[in-house]
């Protein structure tokens, strides 16, 4: 299977709108076992450099739900990937394998992982100077790592966890 590269694109406006699209979809597939769902990821920053995936966060009550939402969610062309890895999260991807154009993350609402995310988001959402920053590691991550995209996303997770403590402390 081919590896997927790492291709950032410039910030574009509709990326809002394609996650609205995607919301509406999702909430209408799974109705109320979704009770919370977030744009988060680069393409939720205005101006910011993002490889083009939507990444979007689905909050649950109980993460056991999860598996009663793989049919549904198969409706609106997610599919589920199984992540042993990931314990407090479930994946999803809408598109083909390294060229998914949708990530669909599901944990449960107010979680580590719910907060943490939006903490991240509404930092950079808050502080452009932070986004400029995230925006030149991604650049030059990305010429680094261009044929091996889980070590260009390792290798952010340093500037992330100090981004998620700056705004714990702020918000």
């Amino acid at each position: 299977m081919e590896k997927p590269v790492v291709i950032l694109s410039e910030y574009n406006p509709q990326w809002e709108d394609q996650f609205e699209y995607e919301k509406k979809k999702i909430l209408e597939a799974v109705g109320d076992k979704v009770v919370g769902i977030e744009h988060i990821g680069s393409t939720s920053i205005r101006g910011l450099k993002a490889k083009p995936i939507i990444d979007i966060l689905a909050g649950v009550r109980d993460l056991n739900v999860v598996s009663s939402l793989i049919a549904p969610l198969s409706e609106v062309d997610f599919e589920y990937v199984p992540k042993p890895e990931l314990t407090d999260r479930s994946f999803f991807r809408k598109g083909l394998w390294g060229k998914g154009t949708c990530h669909l993350h599901i944990c449960e609402m107010n979680s580590s992982e719910w907060v943490e995310k939006l903490l991240f988001r509404d930092y950079l959402r808050k502080f452009p100077g932070a986004a400029e920053e995230y925006a030149l590691l991604k650049s030059e991550l990305s010429s680094l790592y261009k044929n091996d995209r889980p070590a260009y996303t390792k290798q952010k997770e340093p500037f992330i966890k100090e981004i998620i403590e700056k705004a714990s402390r702020t918000f």
